[in-house]
């Protein structure tokens, strides 16, 4: 998730008296370490669904098709791989796969950025949640569906594995 449709995204949570998980705010000095690191090696914008959950792939056996492009626009080729690996729940492994088939090769600063970009995308979509939680009219519990994400994000940003991501996502692979 764009760190500006984060903030956006908290704003409103913030003005309109949303729920927020406990402790959520804690995490900002966190995402701004992360947010930074980033940024020493900027990456060119691609076209991305931004939106890949397992439920938006159809595999007929021949093709896969990807569907659900409401939130498609140019990004960071590291946040649709790390927030598809996030959405789909796959391990370490697989993302360092799906990243090295991305890139043709093993880039370990590409790795740390995808599960960075995949750790920001599961904290700006427990905002999303709380949003939806008390706007939408759909009948589904995106507190809880949000809180998972939280869990989930919270788990890496107080492991000190995170310290490794950040200063593995600068180097110069």
């Amino acid at each position: 998730m764009r760190f500006d449709i984060q903030r956006d995204y908290l704003r409103t949570v913030l003005d309109r008296g949303y729920r927020l998980p406990e402790g959520y705010l804690e995490f900002e000095p966190q995402r701004d370490r992360i947010r930074g690191a980033l940024a020493v090696r900027p990456e060119p914008t691609v076209a991305c669904n931004n939106d890949l959950l397992a439920g938006n792939f159809i595999d007929d056996g021949e093709r896969i098709r990807l569907i659900d492009y409401e939130y498609a626009g140019n990004n960071d080729a590291c946040f649709e791989l790390g927030n598809m690996a996030s959405e789909c729940h796959l391990t370490d492994d697989q993302l360092d796969l799906l990243v090295t088939s991305y890139y043709g090769s093993r880039l370990v600063n590409k790795e740390a950025r995808a599960r960075l970009q995949g750790l920001m995308a599961q904290y700006g979509w427990t905002l999303w949640a709380s949003i939806q939680q008390a706007t939408s009219d759909i009948e589904f519990d995106f507190w809880t569906w949000g809180l998972e994400k939280y869990e989930r994000a919270v788990e890496l940003l107080r492991h000190p594995r995170l310290d490794r991501l950040i200063e593995d996502v600068q180097r110069d692979d």
